[in-house]
């Protein structure tokens, strides 16, 4: 009897929202249809919205509505009177209903007043009132946006709207910690927020909108609602649990304050629940907000720092993970023209890993068994401030600084039946970036722009290996009981990149832009490599190819051109550049020098249908320059059983890409379709010659014979339907690469594919779940693999003032062999209580419920010919009670 109940109970809003009908219709005017017009139905004679919708360029309408209802219809469009219709739904037959609007000379001010529509289009300008998709049980920003039709949360916890990457998160107009979308959408508290704007076609600079292709620039503003502004607000989390006997807390505080001139916002983050709130992967990603001043300039030339490769934890999950957060965000304007931007973040982290692995070397036969026990510590911190001067529309300038510093350090003990070894990674990176941006209009014809960026970087990575037998046979032996090998080595970087662009306005559907730009570079890296032995002494050895005393020099002048036009539908800009490049490198007591001249064509056409649907064509050739960490001869150790040198002879690469792309998105329907399609070749790359030597692997880069290729290929369709929104999305990815091992050729063919579909409720009152399944494959020359990955949330409010929310994924992979076969799952589930008004919010959480204490993934490896199979140490079930007070 108690299943029929509980069936019969979670049945109900399905029975409920299968008794709709369809009122369907057109709004227009005597001219013809209009376009974007609200109609929105609402329970006659109260305020009740029960339905609404967007007109599509045909003027058409579709509400869904309980039958055996009176509604009234509030239809209305800038510049016309609004309309109130009367409907009467008596029978189960879909209606139609033609709504005619009259012109008006009054505004809407009033008719927004007295409701408040749930999206709204005013101009490039997409406007969600949160409170109509929301049910109550959101706590942070994402939780607000993945009910919002037309926007996603991707696995990294960054925005997408209508498929395109959001590049810059405000709040009131003002910059979060430089619109950075993950500390965003992670860290503003869910009950602060009344609208959400998607700025689309964003550009900070007035005189620049329109001049520019901005269609893949969307910033997101948050409104906050009433009482948020001029006061402080935001609330401090604090909890305490236990873990296989182990106590585990968490503090977080967060506290923000915003008015029309000034903004604050403080965040803290304190846990050893393996919740890292900053990565070390945020840390090289974050940017600060700079600008590249040599995007799209044809040339290809990123220094990179001389890293050690530290091991990353999978998926954030590793045996244990302590973090220490902290950071702040400052926003000032003490005049209209005047702004000032600034934010500091710091972070403390050690995170504990222990994977067991069996790797097979197929062309030996060797099978190796080894056990890393890896112990990080990683301490960072950043620091930004900006200004931006704007005295008048025709004048714009910004300036930034933004420096970078942190520590990390990596202990490694490897036991193996190959060869047992201790390492120590350190890594002490800092990095400066400036960057001198100004805009400025001179008259309707003319307009100047001139882009700056300075970069310094610094970093003196330290590697030690102690293993029990001599690794390399290129390093001279010292007999003894072990061998401890140190590497220093010490990096530098000064880069400037510098631009001026000048845009001759032909009319109001066309302009010519000519370019004149550069790129200069000096880079410094040296590296010795010793030996300590049992007396404690240090032998260093002498050799050429086991030392670094390089410098290295690139520059890069060039000259482009490009020619906009608009016409109806059609946007078409093709253009070039002239590029004159010198790369120099000093030496082994010589110097190398080479020059060459490049003209790099790229082509831009863009079909807009209408204001909701384009197709765009993209095509560039890029010349791609590899840095001094190719070009140094000597020979680093990136692990201890790998030795890897540059190649001071390389050349240059050219990359041939071709994008197809599709955009769709319908607040009519409620439909957003994504799809596109690329295609890379890669002639004259840069790939690793490898020697393989029992377990042993030396590499040095070359120049490929062979052209590299991808085609990859993205599909995504999301529709909302009055309860429901599903979702479907599908990638592939074909690739060709070309290695050399052994002193032949290989080539590799991958072949993935990766498909998601899901659906999910929006029930106001009622519980709220998704499902979805997600299956991929991957195929390499030799093997292949499949993933089936089901999945569900649930969400469910009971007795006024409890939240049960519960995630559930199960993972099934298996080879194509069908000799390896891997099955686990997770289970996640929170316990809410807060009585209504109240500050207090109580929470009973359990992570990895299912008590999974490792994952497993199989690998393949082409260039060294190896399948592995590794056992990944994760953190066991986790049982936490917390307070959240909400100032």
């Amino acid at each position: 009897m108690k299943k029929i109940i509980l069936f019969l109970t979670f049945l109900t809003p399905f029975l409920a929202y299968s008794q709709t009908v369809k009122l369907e219709g057109t709004v227009k005017d005597n001219s013809g249809p209009l376009e974007m017009a609200n109609v929105i139905a609402f329970k006659k004679g109260t305020n009740l919205l029960k339905s609404y919708s967007i007109t599509d360029v045909k003027g058409r309408y579709k509400l869904s509505l309980e039958q055996d209802q009176e509604y009234t219809l509030k239809v209305s469009y800038l510049g016309y009177e609004t309309k109130n219709v009367d409907v009467s739904l008596s029978d189960s037959e879909n209606q139609t209903k033609d709504i005619v609007m009259s012109e008006s000379n009054e505004s809407l001010n009033e008719v927004e007043l007295t409701y408040e529509m749930p999206v709204r289009i005013i101009g490039d300008t997409i406007v969600y009132n949160t409170d109509s998709f929301t049910t109550g049980t959101e706590k942070k920003l994402e939780d607000i946006l993945e009910k919002l039709p037309g926007i996603e949360i991707d696995d990294n916890g960054e925005i997408e709207v209508e498929g395109k990457k959001v590049q810059k998160v405000l709040v009131e107009g003002k910059e979060f910690f430089d619109g950075d979308t993950k500390l965003a959408t992670q860290n503003i508290p869910a009950n602060a927020v009344d609208k959400v704007q998607v700025l689309k076609n964003y550009n900070e600079v007035s005189g620049m909108r329109g001049i520019t292709n901005n269609e893949d620039n969307i910033a997101i503003n948050i409104k906050l609602k009433e009482g948020k502004s001029r006061f402080w607000f935001g609330e401090v989390n604090a909890g305490a649990g236990i873990s296989d006997d182990d106590f585990k807390y968490l503090g977080k505080p967060k506290l923000f304050y915003y008015s029309p001139d000034k903004s604050v916002n403080i965040l803290a983050d304190f846990n050893n629940i393996g919740l890292p709130p900053f990565t070390r992967r945020d840390y090289f990603r974050f940017t600060g907000g700079l600008r590249g001043a040599m995007h799209g300039s044809g040339t290809s030339f990123n220094v990179s720092s001389n890293n050690l490769g530290f091991t990353m934890a999978q998926n954030n999950r590793a045996q244990e993970i302590v973090s220490n957060f902290g950071a702040a965000n400052f926003s000032l304007t003490p005049k209209e023209s005047l702004v000032f931007n600034g934010f500091s973040i710091v972070n403390d982290s050690r995170t504990d890993m222990f994977v067991q692995r069996n790797t097979v070397y197929n062309e030996s036969g060797i099978i190796d068994n080894s056990e890393t026990v890896s112990k990080q510590n990683n301490k960072l911190a950043m620091l930004k401030f900006s200004t931006t001067y704007t005295p008048n529309n025709d004048l714009h300038i910004d300036y930034d600084i933004f420096g970078k510093i942190s520590k990390q350090t990596e202990r490694n003990d490897v036991t193996s039946t190959q060869r047992s070894a201790d390492t120590y990674l350190e890594e002490q990176p800092i990095s400066l970036n400036q960057n001198l941006n100004a805009y400025y209009t001179l008259n309707e014809k003319n307009v100047f722009s001139s882009e700056l960026q300075y970069i310094y970087e610094k970093d003196t990575p330290l590697f030690n290996s102690i293993a029990e037998e001599q690794p390399f046979e290129i390093i001279p032996s010292i007999d003894q009981d072990y061998y401890d090998l140190f590497q220093n080595r010490k990096f530098s970087t000064s880069k400037f990149d510098g631009k001026v662009d000048y845009y001759y306005l032909l009319n109001n559907k066309s302009n010519l832009n000519f370019t004149l730009g550069t790129t200069l570079s000096s880079q410094k890296f040296e590296s010795d490599l010793s030996q300590k032995l049992e007396n404690d002494s240090v032998v260093n050895f002498d050799e050429e190819n086991l030392n670094n005393d390089v410098d290295f020099y690139f520059s890069d002048i060039f000259l482009g051109i490009h020619y906009k036009l608009v016409k109806g539908i059609l946007t078409f800009n093709p253009g070039l550049s002239i590029h004159k490049y010198k790369v120099e490198d000093v030496q082994l007591g010589t110097t190398d020098t080479d020059e060459l001249t490049k003209v790099l064509p790229d082509i831009y056409a863009r079909l807009q249908f209408n204001s909701s649907q384009s197709l765009r064509f993209n095509y560039a050739i890029t010349t791609q320059f590899s840095d001094i960490n190719k070009a140094a001869e000597g020979y680093l150790l990136t692990n201890y059983k790998s030795l890897t040198r540059g190649n001071r002879d390389l050349d240059n690469s050219l990359n041939h890409r071709y994008s197809l792309s599709f955009f769709s998105f319908s607040l009519f329907s409620f439909t957003n379709i994504n799809t596109s399609i690329s295609y890379t070749r890669k002639v004259n790359g840069i790939k690793n010659n490898t020697e393989i030597i029992g377990i042993d692997r030396l590499t040095y880069p070359l120049n490929s014979e062979f052209a590299d290729e991808t085609f990859s290929g993205f599909f995504r369709y999301g529709k909302t339907y009055n309860k429901f929104k599903t979702n479907f999305r599908a990638n592939i990815n074909n690739s060709i690469f070309n290695n050399i091992v052994n002193d032949e050729w290989v080539e590799s063919k991958t072949f993935t594919q990766n498909y998601q579909a899901s659906v999910a409720t929006k029930f106001k009152n009622s519980p709220n779940f998704e499902v979805g399944y997600q299956l991929s494959f991957s195929k390499y020359a030799a093997t292949g693999s499949t993933t089936n990955r089901p999945f569900a949330n649930l969400e469910i409010p009971f007795l006024k003032s409890f939240i049960f929310t519960a995630d559930y994924s199960y993972y099934n992979y298996r080879n194509d062999e069908k000799t390896y076969e891997n099955k686990y799952s997770f289970l996640n589930a929170n316990l809410y209580y807060q009585q209504k008004d109240s500050k207090w919010e109580f929470r009973l959480t359990g992570s990895n419920l299912t008590d999974n204490r490792s994952i497993n993934t199989d690998s393949y490896n082409e260039i060294s010919n190896t399948n592995t199979t590794s056992l990944y140490y994760i953190q066991p079930r986790l049982w936490m009670f917390s307070v959240k007070y909400i100032l």
